[in-house]
């Protein structure tokens, strides 16, 4: 049985990344983030590209920082209305995740 995203907890996103496809395909920033989480950084790319979805663009941001590319990561943040992260990458990770679930939770 899989769980829906909007009632899906931190802990159980997280433990999603253990399972073969992600546990939601409507929300794309989660989506992104999930495959990020799994270390699948082009695929997690490749779904951030059409900007214009703040979330969608804070997931980019990420990704940019990840790479280490951080004028690209800064300018992602800037279209997120974000300010660029200073911490860990793996908290900034579980932050996204958990703005994004809540957000989800509230639709």
């Amino acid at each position: 049985m899989s769980i829906q995203i909007n009632s899906m907890t931190l802990q159980e996103f997280k433990d999603s990344l253990s399972n073969e496809s992600a546990p939601m395909k409507s929300n794309r920033a989660l989506h992104a983030l999930w495959h990020a989480g799994k270390g699948n950084w082009n695929a997690a790319h490749e779904l951030t590209q059409a900007a214009g979805d703040p979330d969608v663009d804070w997931v980019h941001a990420y990704l940019h920082r990840d790479e280490g590319d951080l004028v690209n990561a800064g300018y992602w943040y800037r279209r997120a209305g974000k300010p660029v992260a200073t911490v860990s990458l793996q908290q900034e990770w579980e932050e996204i995740a958990a703005v994004l679930l809540n957000s989800a939770a509230q639709e």
